[in-house]
């Protein structure tokens, strides 16, 4: 048997080295400064297993496999720490000192992780494990007990006074098993009572993780292996801790008592493929050709190439923009595809959406925001369900055809799109609340979604002007399209041809799968676009002089030619939205700094944009700004670089002409 005596001395010893002593003096100052006696104290002791190691392995052994087993040996330590430093006068026994080991980190061994698709079903040793995953629901804050003191009911047994009795949580236990009436006496078996003025509570929260390979499916159905983690202690998500199987019905439960929650996300391609650095290479001097051809090559298992060119920049545009790590929505933009073949657009959306660092397909009979259910596995209070937005938090949620959302839901849209906020409301007398709350979460994702223009129009039906004009969005408000950022009419620009080369690719998909059908001297892979969207989003931008005199100019333009023929007052929002598809278009072509050239990409999807919900204005330009030009053309990239460079010219002059004091920054020639 381990010398007791030795592993208590080699913890000691620990806690020198690591400044756990110097902590825990510091940890005790606020109770000696309280003239109330508390039952239990807590302290929290940051533990290192591979400095425990290096100091006794024997107790590192212990603490790895050992949990309960190690905390105990640290209680002891600190309570004759305490005791002979006299750190806190009114502790009296060892059973007051709530010692909570934070591990670091664990070793990085199967043994210490949980996978929430393979680990085992039966019973195993308690010791802590990693778990990775997607939070798909947690309850609000609720408190639990951490110790309690029981005082015997006999009178003359000693225990009827002091501090013999203490009961403090252990991790996975509920709370009835740290406070409840049947516990006995260990001098006189007499009963015990609880002394509730000495209850010491804290804060809990649970969380319910389900593995991130099934993100995309978490929204349609529940999974079959899921984690309850129990978040008592403050902690800083990936998830530290001791798991404690639970069964229920045909689906399999792990609690698991949170030791320490970090913020995790999956590792993302950062290299590019030399495809894309050749074609960089290749196209250094032509400052529209690189993003031309990236987005002529995309998605061609979906659609040929030629088709939906602007469709699919954008769809590449929003993919760069968007980090899992974002923590704020001022760059991300949303978008609205207008159709008359919804399968094809809808299939090439699902195909991009497989390039996201985090993509949620919503199906239209799932929640989409946030809905309540009572928590099982607490005191009955309310826990909060994540929809396909927030499960979609810095990344990519795809409504669909919104010709399949009622009309609440679609104003439920609006409202989301505008505030960037769900709003949940909780009824205080249903879940066990004295009041009922609302509960505000933001919104960190971009939502992509298409309509069919040929659909009959809940409003009035009115011309679609085929180049200036507005277009008939079909089921779609008005005000619900204001709220996407960008909104994109996709039409086959060569009329029937264009319908028989679709019609034609998919039969060849059909009778010849996986046949390269369009031979070109640049061919990517999907492989390829996922590494090249996962390097241009690591990518930090930084907008030049040009770029922002370009982007304010035609802002200010705008504004005051819009406002005075059309009443359309052009928001902030759209500022936002101007820079965020230039840096996006920025990074696309694997540059760090925002140039003129990409200002105009964004300044002519944003027109078209404004174009298509409220008509044309002073700046005339074709409905496919940014593909103008015939695909078959043999001088096609040639001529659209020709025309853009015209575009470009007719947007310094719109500035020119309108923007308030633009004769400072844009000369006349």
């Amino acid at each position: 048997m381990v010398d007791i005596l030795s592993l208590k001395e080699s913890a000691l010893v620990y806690l020198d080295r690591s400044g756990g002593l110097q902590k825990l003096a510091e940890d005790c100052r606020p109770f000696n400064g309280s003239h109330q006696i508390e039952a239990v104290y807590r302290f929290c002791v940051i533990v290192n297993p591979s400095d425990v190691m290096e100091v006794d392995p024997v107790l590192g052994e212990r603490v790895l496999c050992d949990p309960l087993g190690s905390t105990a040996l640290f209680q002891c330590v600190c309570f004759l720490a305490i005791k002979t430093l006299s750190l806190i006068k009114k502790i009296h026994t060892q059973s007051q000192v709530n010692v909570i080991l934070k591990l670091t980190h664990l070793p990085p061994f199967p043994e210490y992780t949980l996978d929430l698709c393979s680990f085992p079903c039966g019973r195993g040793p308690m010791r802590p494990v990693t778990m990775e995953g997607l939070v798909i629901a947690m309850t609000r804050v609720t408190k639990y007990t951490q110790g309690a003191r029981f005082l015997c009911v006999n009178d003359e047994c000693p225990c009827s006074t002091g501090f013999h009795h203490i009961r403090v949580h252990a991790p996975g236990a509920t709370e009835s098993a740290t406070v409840r009436s049947d516990f006995s006496c260990t001098s006189c078996s007499s009963p015990l009572r609880e002394d509730v003025k000495f209850r010491v509570l804290g804060d809990r929260q649970t969380a319910r993780g389900a593995d991130p390979r099934q993100s995309a499916r978490c929204s349609e159905r529940p999974s079959a292996k899921v984690a309850e983690v129990p978040v008592r202690h403050p902690v800083s998500q990936r998830v530290l801790g001791i798991p404690a199987h639970v069964h229920q019905g045909s689906d399999i439960t792990w609690s698991v008592e949170a030791n320490g929650v970090q913020t995790w996300e999956p590792e993302q391609p950062r290299e590019v493929c030399g495809s894309f650095w050749k074609l960089s290479k290749a196209t250094e001097g032509f400052r529209w050709r690189f993003s031309a051809i990236a987005a002529h090559r995309f998605g061609l298992d979906v659609a040929p190439p030629g088709l939906y060119n602007t469709l699919k920049l954008s769809l590449l545009l929003s993919l760069v923009q968007n980090r899992a790590d974002a923590k704020e929505t001022t760059y991300n933009f949303d978008l609205l595809a207008v159709t008359t073949d919804t399968l094809v657009l809808d299939r090439l959306m699902t195909y991009s959406l497989s390039l996201a660092c985090r993509g949620v397909r919503h199906q239209a009979s799932g929640e989409m925001f946030a809905s309540l259910a009572r928590d099982e596995h607490g005191a009955g209070t309310a826990n909060i369900h994540a929809g396909s937005a927030l499960l979609a938090t810095g990344g990519i949620c795809m409504l669909g055809d919104l010709g399949c959302y009622k009309k609440e839901r679609l104003d439920a849209i609006q409202s989301v799109l505008e505030s960037c906020t769900v709003s949940v409301f909780v009824p205080g007398k249903k879940y066990g609340e004295d009041a009922d709350q609302l509960l505000n979460f933001p919104v960190h994702c971009s939502f992509w979604a298409l309509t069919d223009s040929t659909e009959a129009s809940r409003r009035c039906r009115r011309a679609d002007c085929a180049v200036l004009g507005t277009a008939e969005m079909g089921p779609v408000p008005v005000q619900l399209a204001d709220a996407f950022g960008l909104v994109l009419q996709c039409r086959h620009v060569g009329g029937e041809q264009a319908l028989l080369a679709q019609t034609l690719h998919m039969l060849q998909q059909a009778v010849q799968p996986g046949k390269l059908l369009y031979p070109s001297c640049w061919e990517f892979s999907t492989q390829d676009y996922k590494e090249l969207v996962g390097h241009a989003r690591s990518l930090k931008a930084e907008i030049s002089a040009g770029a922002e005199k370009i982007i304010h100019g035609y802002y200010m333009a705008s504004r005051r030619v819009r406002t005075q023929s059309h009443g359309v007052k052009m928001s902030v929002a759209s500022v936002k939205l101007l820079i965020s598809l230039a840096e996006a278009h920025c990074k696309l072509c694997l540059r760090t700094q925002v140039l003129e050239e990409d200002a105009v990409i964004a300044i002519l999807l944003c027109e078209n944009s404004v174009t298509l919900k409220h008509g044309a204005s002073a700046l005339v330009i074709p409905p496919d700004a940014i593909f103008p030009c015939d695909v078959g053309n043999v001088d096609y990239y040639q001529s659209r670089d020709e025309t853009l460079d015209e575009l470009h010219q007719n947007i310094l002059r719109f500035i020119y002409s309108y923007a308030p004091g633009a004769d400072s920054y844009i000369t006349e020639e």
